[in-house]
């Protein structure tokens, strides 16, 4: 049984979700709060699976209270919100900077006519964050080593010309920690799929770009592709790249279940780049992307995984591993301090 725990300063909104979740035979409440005070106290008390936290709450909000149950009980807290304008939506990713494991806009009530397929969208997400191990770690301290060396010296005779990265949950922390390592000088750009409830895209965006140095887009359909940019797959469709252009398909299959999804935008990598394309696969569930990081290598780009013990989940990642789609498994730090030696190499 699945134990969660509701923070929320609407007590209609706290017995709505507690009726959604509890609709579900594997899930129980453990308790509710309707203020972060409250909330940390009783959550370090009962301990829950898993924490549905609100933003916006009179006294201690949720940034304030996410950062002050994770110093105390390390449990997966899910940011759930109604959406708002998106720099409202980019407070929410505050919370994700200190810990939060993902955001979630609250589901609609009966009368929507996507009701069905949404709230059980939402409780599945629920129980498969219960499943998260949260740990406090720090990547600072972390040094490529002498491997740096061999990267480099394989791929100095190579014209890199793009970084393309895939990530799904606890992605938007690890982006940040390897962009804002990035200089506004960085002269490839890179295009990001990070899979994320819709409508929180934008204020994904707005809250990298006030942390980081470069310059974040969310392309249109034909865009040129330019240095020191970081291009983010809009919501509802896949993106690919050629011929240094972004190019979206809004009526595209979904792949994996997911649209935008990594493979389709790494598949486009392994066919138009060949040596000149970096791929990044980090944290997320599932396998997507995998497989075509596979391709990627075969193609002789150079490609990256995430490891295991700084990833939220190790699904896609340890998939690509597993397929020997990986020529380099790193940390955050170690790929942020290999991308701006790797472009510092006279080639």
């Amino acid at each position: 049984m699945i134990s969660v725990f509701i923070v929320d300063d609407s007590v209609t909104t706290c017995e709505y979700l507690r009726a959604i979740l509890e609709d579900d035979t594997e899930v129980t409440i453990a308790g509710i709060a309707n203020d972060g005070s409250r909330a940390l106290e009783e959550i370090v008390r009962l301990r829950p699976d898993v924490v549905l936290m609100d933003i916006n709450m009179p006294g201690m909000n949720g940034y304030v209270a996410t950062e002050k149950i994770l110093a105390q009980y390390p449990v997966p807290i899910i940011i759930c919100s109604t959406l708002w304008k998106p720099g409202e939506i980019a407070k929410t990713f505050q919370a994700i900077e200190v810990g939060a494991v993902t955001a979630l806009a609250k589901p609609p009530g009966p009368g929507h006519p996507d009701f069905t397929r949404l709230v059980k969208r939402f409780v599945n997400i629920v129980k498969a964050m219960s499943e998260v191990t949260v740990i406090a770690r720090k990547y600072g301290n972390v040094s490529v080593s002498a491997a740096k060396k061999n990267i480099l010296k394989r791929v100095s005779i190579t014209k890199n010309k793009i970084v393309a990265m895939g990530a799904s949950t606890g992605g938007p922390q690890v982006l940040l920690q390897i962009l804002k390592q990035l200089p506004d000088s960085f002269p490839l750009p890179i295009v990001i799929v990070q899979h994320i409830a819709d409508g929180f895209l934008e204020g994904m965006g707005i809250w990298l770009e006030n942390n980081i140095a470069l310059k974040i887009v969310i392309p249109k359909n034909g865009e040129r592709l330019l240095s020191g940019r970081v291009y983010l797959a809009p919501d509802g469709g896949q993106m690919s790249v050629n011929n240094n252009r972004i190019q979206l398909h809004p009526d595209a299959p979904k792949e994996n279940q997911l649209a935008p999804s990594v493979s389709f935008l790494f598949r486009s990598i392994a066919e138009s780049y060949g040596t000149a394309g970096i791929a990044i696969l980090l944290t997320g569930m599932g396998r997507d992307g995998a497989q075509e990081l596979k391709s990627i290598r075969d193609n002789g780009g150079l490609t990256i995984a995430q490891d295991a013990e700084s990833s939220a989940i190790h699904g896609m990642p340890g998939e690509a591993i597993r397929l020997d789609g990986a020529s380099h498994i790193m940390a955050p730090e170690q790929i942020a301090e290999l991308l701006n030696e790797l472009v510092s190499v006279k080639q």
